[in-house]
């Protein structure tokens, strides 16, 4: 009939989602940041929270994080690299960037360009940067970071070469100091070795650079160390700015000993901020001695129904989940059979009354009042929340939910 209008077809995707609750994360920074300024301190200012939004936000979606986390008052944020920077930038965020892995040459102009603080590790990068700071113009100085290798031996400039560092900096005359910072290699470690002391002694050889600086003449600007593990169990670290990381997202590290973790928990507690979900898009009823998936590693002992969730490694449910993880599916741990495919993963829905195509399971995350923590999920395949969290990949759409 002519003049009549088509409604607008519905956009359907594929059936695998990762929903952000953005108020478990607000919940999370309002915590620490509570944490680390405690009411029986004196301080003339409260300490500042360096948000940690690398690895596109632990998985999380690191610009759309980031741009949350501002609004909630975040006063720095950290990236890997430029290009993570560039992205959170590109998203509005206007508060400072910390490039915690530093340039490699040819990068520092990037930086310049899109007002990122580059993070100093070796003394020759100064002189790249000053040449890049000269070809902006203007009076105003590019501010930097500079990183002291306390006994991580990974990235820094070593304690000896603090003097080599503040010779090569006055000759740089576009560039200023504005904070100072180390790595803890073993902050989540307490027992009574030499791993459990590393981080008092890397703690002191960084003060002693620090004294050493100043004695040089030289203003460090802000001081941060503690990562996630110091800032719940070692207040000593928390200097003027703290970087949390996993704690943001919801999970506390693992600790050694493992009570330390309980202990961690009840300090401060927080919200699991990401959960990972899927829905069944088969259901097949296999019988006794029937194989599942590749190389058939799963063997039916029963007459056995198996749900096939839209969602693979690919997507970031890890392979090494086969046969030993688990999935929430209508408020039921239900196991994973066989080896995760690419694309897809299955289930053993056998016990599950009622289950049905369409259902959706949670991979890890909140279902309800049921919850399935990616700690958890990580500590039985043997790897640490961050990993879990950092493999959801690209092509898994982020939903934002209040």
């Amino acid at each position: 009939m002519a003049g009549t209008q088509k409604s607008p077809r519905k956009e359907v995707r594929r059936p695998v989602w990762a929903e952000v609750s953005l108020s478990a994360l607000m919940y999370n920074l309002a915590a620490i940041r509570k944490y680390v300024n405690p009411p029986h301190e004196k301080r003339e200012s409260p300490r500042k929270i360096l948000s940690i939004v690398k690895g596109n936000g632990y998985g999380h979606g690191g610009p759309e994080v980031a741009k949350a986390l501002e609004k909630a008052g975040s006063d720095w944020f950290g990236v890997t690299c430029t290009d993570e920077g560039i992205a959170v930038r590109q998203n509005g965020v206007r508060k400072p960037i910390l490039v915690l892995t530093s340039f490699v040459p040819g990068e520092e102009y990037r930086l310049v360009d899109y007002d990122l603080t580059a993070v100093i590790h070796r003394c020759e990068q100064l002189e790249l940067l000053n040449r890049a700071a000269s070809r902006r113009g203007g009076k105003k100085p590019v501010t930097f970071h500079l990183k002291i290798d306390t006994g991580m031996n990974r990235l820094g400039i070593a304690t000896g070469e603090v003097d080599c560092f503040a010779r090569q900096l006055g000759k740089c005359k576009h560039l200023q100091l504005t904070g100072i910072f180390s790595h803890f290699a073993s902050s989540e470690v307490f027992t009574d070795t030499a791993v459990g002391q590393q981080t008092r002694e890397q703690e002191g050889r960084f003060y002693a650079a620090l004294q050493r600086l100043r004695s040089l003449g030289i203003d460090p600007g802000i001081v941060h160390l503690a990562n996630s593990a110091a800032i719940v169990t070692r207040p000593e670290t928390w200097a003027e700015m703290v970087r949390p990381g996993a704690i943001l997202y919801g999970y506390h590290p693992g600790y050694d000993p493992s009570e330390k973790r309980e202990e961690a928990e009840v300090r401060l507690p927080l919200k699991p901020v990401m959960s990972l979900r899927s829905r069944i898009i088969s259901l097949r009823s296999v019988p006794v001695g029937a194989g599942v998936g590749y190389n058939a590693t799963f063997v039916a002992k029963r007459l056995t129904r198996i749900g096939v969730l839209a969602a693979g490694y690919g997507d970031g449910i890890l392979r090494s989940l086969g046969n030993r993880g688990h999935v929430l599916l209508r408020g039921k741990l239900v196991p994973i059979v066989g080896i995760i495919s690419m694309d897809v993963t299955m289930i053993d829905v056998t016990d599950v009354e009622g289950a049905e195509v369409g259902d959706v399971a949670t991979i890890y995350g909140t279902d309800g009042t049921h919850i399935l923590p990616a700690n958890r999920v990580a500590r039985g395949v043997g790897t640490v929340t961050s990993d879990l969290l950092c493999a959801v990949s690209q092509r898994v759409p982020r939903l934002y939910v209040t």
